[in-house]
């Protein structure tokens, strides 16, 4: 008899009826629709136009696209402008994230602290520059940085930071002072997250507030940190809006200096497929170093 119970119960709890059906699928539609459009119908279609090639018959023949195959993706791994911009953007990302999260980290602490007096006001000001559309803020940052028109005379006299050489780290210092403040605020909202409680327990066991910032507010925060860290990978390959307006005050930045743009002009030759082909790789590789960051990142959790 006990035995025909147990049985029959998870058939039961199978059997049981969801209540609002009808508004679960009135509230999930919108999304999902939106998500179709917008997202997986354009990946798909991404997809197929980097499977087709353009033929011609003779000279002046009507161009027509025809299956293809992965001819456009071996003309991706061919491509030596490609793989370079990938590795200075990868090079980018190395140096700028790490500087970026810290200052981020360092800013939600020191609003977080009760020794910090005109919290509304800083934790606006950390924000403001994110409300700065990314070419505005190239374009400001991009005449603070030429010799003949910034106020820090001095500094853009003795050192060139629209060269080859340093070009690459005056845009970085534009993303951070972008997104700084966008990372402080997730970091900082889940430092309001914690509770009190533990913070009142670390007083009186006698820890001041570095040491309940360094072994308590970072350890809980690290979730907020592996998400502005995917967030910012995935930023550092798709970097485009900055690079592109300092075009106008380099000479030194390419029409291949960063992967998108490397995309943006292959479309405009046009070579749509190849475009798509480098599309798809780039979008491939942005998921394999996100997803191997978050394995990482649970792997210290672990340890």
């Amino acid at each position: 008899m006990t035995t025909q119970t147990s049985t029959s119960a998870p058939a039961v709890a199978r059997r049981r009826h969801v209540p609002h059906k009808k508004a679960i699928i009135a509230f999930v539609a919108p999304f999902a629709v939106l998500f179709l459009l917008f997202y997986l119908i354009p990946i798909g279609y991404a997809v197929w136009q980097s499977l087709l090639v353009i033929e011609r018959e003779g000279t002046f023949g009507e161009a027509r696209e025809v299956f293809g195959g992965i001819q456009q993706y071996l003309l991706v791994f061919q491509n030596t402008a490609f793989w370079t911009s990938v590795g200075r953007v990868l090079l980018f990302g190395v140096v700028q994230v790490p500087v970026m999260l810290g200052l981020a980290l360092l800013f939600a602490l020191l609003l977080d602290s009760p020794l910090i007096k005109g919290k509304p006001f800083f934790r606006l000001a950390f924000f403001v520059p994110y409300a700065v559309p990314g070419v505005i803020a190239a374009i400001m940052w991009g005449f603070l940085y030429s010799p003949n028109l910034s106020p820090f005379t001095a500094l853009t006299s003795s050192v060139d930071l629209m060269s080859a050489e340093w070009v690459l780290w005056a845009i970085a210092n534009v993303v951070t002072w972008v997104f700084v403040g966008y990372n402080m605020l997730i970091i900082y909202s889940t430092l309001l997250a914690i509770p009190q409680e533990i913070y009142e327990a670390a007083r009186i066991d006698g820890a001041g507030q570095a040491r309940i910032a360094w072994s308590i507010k970072i350890p809980l925060v690290r979730p907020a940190l592996v998400l502005t860290g995917v967030l910012s990978i995935i930023g550092t390959l798709q970097l485009l809006a900055e690079p592109q307006t300092f075009r106008a005050f380099s000479s030194a930045v390419t029409s291949t200096y960063t992967p998108n743009m490397t995309i943006y002009a292959t479309s405009a030759i046009p070579n749509v497929s190849l475009a798509a082909a480098f599309s798809v790789v780039l979008a491939l590789a942005t998921f394999v170093l996100s997803f191997t960051f978050l394995k990482l990142s649970r792997r210290g959790e672990g340890a």
